[in-house]
């Protein structure tokens, strides 16, 4: 038994995977490329929001778009109508991306000459965000049909993230959600994170979320 050597996979692989990603992050700071992790679950409005938010921001900065999921263009297609560069990442079964996926992704897109790269993580509220892309920040989006005790049951996804965009506001009074909870749950989770209530339907709230990511990507970019 003494002569047995045990290796913790789980923690190797995070550990590599967080190098991989903390020098992602340091090439995209040089090369002045701002990259936003957007993630959420399946039917919150990722990728409408994204159509939104491009339109809003796409006379003001060069946006690249990775659409990452198990299957199919679909959501390419769709950022595609928008007038801005998008690919789609085919993650092989995966439920998520890893530094290395992103960075494969961040290559095909020609990330470096782009002011804004966003990759729409799959979607899942697990395993997204286990893993470090390399991204300059992380935003989740929460659909008020979910509920708001989500904080409570998916911590991690919280506690990773810059921002919180509360979308389908537009609902609100056919669910039994409570935004004051939603927001104290969320806050217990990452007191410093910044949160957005819009409705990505009727366009409510997007300005704010918009300008808070503008100031940013100008940010990092100086």
């Amino acid at each position: 038994m003494d002569n047995i050597r045990i290796i913790e996979i789980k923690e190797s692989v995070f550990a590599n995977n967080d190098a991989e990603a903390d020098r992602i992050r340091q090439e995209l700071k040089e090369d002045k490329t701002f990259l936003l992790n957007l993630m959420s679950s399946p039917g919150s409005g990722k990728t409408t929001t994204l159509v939104k938010t491009v339109n809003n921001l796409k006379d003001k900065l060069k946006i690249g778009i990775m659409e990452a999921d198990i299957d199919s263009d679909v959501d390419a297609r769709t950022m595609a109508n928008t007038g801005v560069e998008a690919i789609q990442l085919h993650t092989g079964g995966m439920c998520h991306l890893d530094a290395g996926m992103t960075e494969q992704g961040l290559k095909a897109l020609n990330a470096q000459s782009f002011d804004l790269a966003i990759l729409e993580n799959v979607g899942n509220l697990v395993c997204p965000a286990e893993f470090d892309t390399g991204a300059s920040k992380n935003v989740m989006i929460l659909s008020v049909p979910e509920g708001h005790d989500k904080p409570l049951k998916y911590p991690l996804i919280f506690t990773v993230c810059d921002a919180l965009i509360i979308n389908k506001i537009d609902v609100l009074p056919y669910f039994d959600f409570d935004m004051d909870k939603v927001i104290e749950y969320a806050h217990q989770r990452n007191p410093k994170l910044k949160i957005f209530p819009i409705s990505a339907k009727t366009g409510e709230g997007i300005d704010d979320w918009c300008n808070w990511l503008l100031e940013n990507v100008n940010e990092w970019n100086k």
